[in-house]
């Protein structure tokens, strides 16, 4: 009897030191029901203990639907599971017990939190199953500055565009995706004409704020999630556009160089037009194993090149350069012109 009352006031007084832990943590039986829910976890998650002690519930404090809980897969021993509901996991080495990273919704809140968690199982001298306890660390702020930082390190800082190296993975990335889904990849390069007589004319503040201002109608043009608009170095810009044929790219280089002559900025350097312009070159090509990204790389910046050098503030296609050197040189020199403009491309 003085055994089982020791045993009885133990069992009360981990309870009250658990429910005055500072660390979020809740409890489950082996059957899944929440038996503990501490006062920091009323904190986090704003859900009260009234509200969930004895049911399987305690998922509604974290997500909208139902799913398991990390301490759910340690009560059900689905280690199998873990990369479904939480693609950054660990399994410590001695197999007890799971610890995850995970955005959760938070449906009380209102509000998404980024929480590392970690879940392990509690046994009787016996080796028998009696509770799961997860605890919880609210990683939120470091998350979001971690992810700050990474845009900031994949951005330009004038114009909030990707940058160059960005542009290169991301090119590689759909390059490979498109092999894969045997859809076409379309580039676009645009370049701001006569940029160095407007920065010379104007003063490099000015010339800033024209960078700006192509990007921000870039941004407001190529508006789809899958494409990435970037500065590719000075006053050149790139947009990688996956899954778009030849038409939806021409569509787009038109409605970007017509954008920008509707914002009437001022050139006014002597031989040149009274407006801003954009050439742009577009390439469009359905990937094959034979040849890498830097292909259409290539073709793209050829198209551009032709768009300078052919009056400027107009939309060339890399399809026009090569169906011309066809047209001159027949079939059989047309691969030699191909390898051409690829020399040409490694020259510039």
């Amino acid at each position: 009897m003085e055994s089982a009352n020791s045993l009885e006031v133990a069992q009360a007084y981990a309870v009250r030191l658990m429910q005055h832990l500072v660390v979020p943590t809740f409890v489950l039986s082996p059957q899944r029901r929440v038996v503990i829910w501490n006062r920091a976890c009323e904190r986090l998650t704003g859900v009260a203990a009234s509200d969930v002690l004895g049911s399987t519930k305690h998922w509604r404090a974290f997500y909208e639907k139902q799913r398991y809980c990390l301490a759910d897969l340690v009560a059900l021993g689905r280690p199998d599971l873990l990369s479904d509901n939480y693609p950054e996991h660990t399994i410590p080495d001695d197999g007890l017990g799971f610890s995850a990273e995970n955005w959760c919704v938070m449906p009380k809140l209102g509000s998404q939190l980024y929480l590392a968690i970690d879940a392990g199982p509690i046994h009787d001298e016996d080796g028998k199953l009696i509770a799961i306890v997860e605890t919880l660390r609210d990683m939120t702020d470091q998350k979001r500055a971690e992810a700050t930082l990474k845009s900031l390190a994949a951005s330009d800082g004038l114009t909030g565009l990707a940058n160059r190296r960005s542009f290169d993975q991301a090119l590689a990335r759909e390059w490979s995706r498109a092999q894969r889904s045997k859809k076409p990849l379309s580039l676009l390069f645009a370049d701001v004409d006569h940029f160095k007589l407007y920065n010379d004319l104007h003063g490099h503040q000015k010339g800033d704020e024209c960078l700006r201002a192509v990007a921000s109608v870039i941004g407001e043009n190529a508006f789809r999630p899958a494409d990435l608009s970037a500065r590719y170095g000075g006053e050149e810009f790139a947009i990688i556009m996956p899954e778009t044929d030849h038409k939806g790219a021409r569509n787009l280089a038109e409605r970007l160089r017509r954008a920008l002559s509707d914002l009437r900025i001022a050139h006014g350097a002597p031989g040149v037009g009274s407006l801003v312009t954009l050439s742009i070159g577009i390439a469009t090509k359905l990937p094959s194993n034979d040849v890498s990204w830097d292909w259409l790389l290539g073709l793209a910046d050829q198209a551009l090149y032709a768009a300078k050098h052919s009056g400027r503030n107009r939309v060339v296609s890399a399809d026009k350069i090569l169906a011309a050197f066809a047209e001159r040189a027949g079939d059989r020199v047309k691969g030699a012109a191909v390898g051409e403009i690829s020399q040409q491309f490694r020259m510039r």
